[in-house]
């Protein structure tokens, strides 16, 4: 058939988020600081990198063309 039979609707779809969210284990203060800083540490490496390479390629694009 083209048509699902629906199970629940609204209310049993929130009641479902509200139980999945009881099985979620939350870092501790420690632990949610110790991965703020990988996660800066990671997108400072990240953006050093990615500038370091844009500035090699402008680099070599002003030696083959001459700017």
């Amino acid at each position: 058939m083209a048509t699902e039979n629906k199970k629940g609707g609204l209310k049993e779809y929130f009641k479902g988020v509200k139980y999945e969210m009881k099985k979620v284990v939350w870092p501790t203060k420690k632990e949610l600081g110790s991965y703020t800083v990988m996660v800066l540490f990671a997108c400072s490496l990240f953006a050093v990198g990615f500038w370091l390479l844009d500035t090699l390629f402008a680099a070599g694009l002003n030696l083959i063309f001459g700017a």
